[in-house]
């Protein structure tokens, strides 16, 4: 029997390599000896950098960056081979970088994020895939191709720094001092929201608020993006409001689409490519996946759904041991999950279920790993007829 664990994190408590752990002791409890292969994973937030480093035993590089309000900070990111690297703009962009008192998406820029991207080239890395969830920014990722060596420029010439407040000032776009690297470079953005640059649904309206975005500050800030759409559209003959993902990252989506011909790909296929996913499924009996939380939100590009796919393709059982279910999680019955359970055993409140998070999972594991011998015992007696 060989076991095959690729669970996501849950938010704030277990780690995916803890996961891996609890449910090992909790598999060798029930059925003695078997096989268990354990592969962190993540779907393109936070810790897709950590989990993709781990399976493919990686290492990090880290390096000193411009936070979001240009600030010195450190960040790193991950390589993976020779050739390939992995980065997450959060690190050097990210929202919780920014104290909640100094958020405002006029003042921040992804320029730290550029300059991880900078780095990884002048290492030499030519496939680079960049996570971008989680930023605090809204400058149309001006600031992340200025790190490049793009010049973004007003009506007088005068260069800007690449924040939020400079997309209304945007008149001309210098693409000259970009660097030669970026041609030679294979760039993927993993991303898993459809968000255009513009509109009720765009960048702005859509994320802006969370950024600390008031509403006079979110119509500016549209007002800007629109600016900085339509001098796109002029000098590049481009529309970044007929590219899905455009808006991702507070614009982010659409510069690294439109100045470094990047590829938009779902974080969770993208991650599961990177480590070879498929090759490990070779002789796997079952596969056990799961996520903090299941509803109907888990069916657009989460772990759980990434790993049903996958696994349905090869006609490979899939359970899922989950920290609550909500409004739609059977929904990923429809996506290779064959069943699902709780690790909450009884009616309690929130903040005792994270606290005993570690001791309810475990005991959730050893539940499902008993059913699921059940069900083999049988199939062995109905064999036995």
């Amino acid at each position: 029997m060989k076991l095959l664990f690729a669970s996501d994190s849950f938010k704030g408590t277990l780690s995916s390599v803890k996961t891996i752990c609890l449910l090992t002791k909790a598999a060798k409890e029930v059925f003695g000896e078997c096989e268990c292969i354990g592969i962190p994973v993540a779907d393109g937030g936070e810790g897709t950098a950590d989990a993709v480093i781990h399976v493919m035993k990686g290492e990090k590089i880290r390096i000193q960056v411009h936070g979001p309000l240009m600030e010195t900070v450190e960040a790193s990111y991950g390589k993976i081979d020779e050739r390939r690297a992995i980065l997450e703009m959060a690190e050097a962009s990210g929202l919780p970088m920014v104290p909640e008192a100094f958020r405002d998406p006029r003042n921040t820029s992804t320029y730290g994020t550029g300059e991880l991207l900078m780095d990884a080239m002048e290492r030499g890395f030519t496939d680079i895939s960049i996570a971008i969830g989680g930023s605090a920014t809204n400058d149309g990722g001006m600031g992340c191709m200025r790190a490049l060596g793009v010049r973004f420029l007003d009506c007088d010439g005068n260069e800007l720094e690449g924040r939020g407040s400079d997309l209304i000032r945007l008149a001309h776009i210098d693409c000259s001092g970009m660097s030669k690297r970026i041609h030679d470079t294979k760039f993927t953005v993993m991303c898993d929201v459809n968000n255009l640059l513009c509109g009720k649904d765009g960048a702005t309206y859509t994320f802006g608020k969370q950024k600390g975005g008031t509403p006079d500050v979110l119509d500016e800030l549209e007002r800007g993006m629109q600016n900085y759409r339509d001098v796109i559209i002029r000098e590049f003959q481009v529309d970044p409001d007929q590219i899905q993902g455009a808006g991702a990252a507070g614009g982010l989506g659409a510069a690294l689409m439109v100045f470094l011909q990047a590829t938009l790909k779902s974080g969770i296929e993208t991650v599961l490519d990177l480590i070879g996913f498929d090759d490990m499924l070779n002789n796997v009996t079952l596969v056990v996946t799961g996520e903090g939380r299941a509803d109907w939100q888990s069916c657009f590009g989460k772990v759980m759904q990434g790993v049903g796919k996958r696994c349905r393709k090869y006609g490979i059982p899939v359970v899922a041991l989950v920290g609550a279910m909500g409004e739609g999680a059977e929904q990923l019955y429809d996506f290779g999950i064959t069943s699902m359970m709780t690790t909450v055993n009884s009616v309690m409140e929130l903040e005792e279920a994270l606290g005993r998070a570690e001791e309810l999972y475990y005991c959730g594991a050893v539940r499902m790993f008993r059913i699921i011998k059940a069900g083999m015992e049988m199939a062995g007696m109905e064999e036995g007829k």
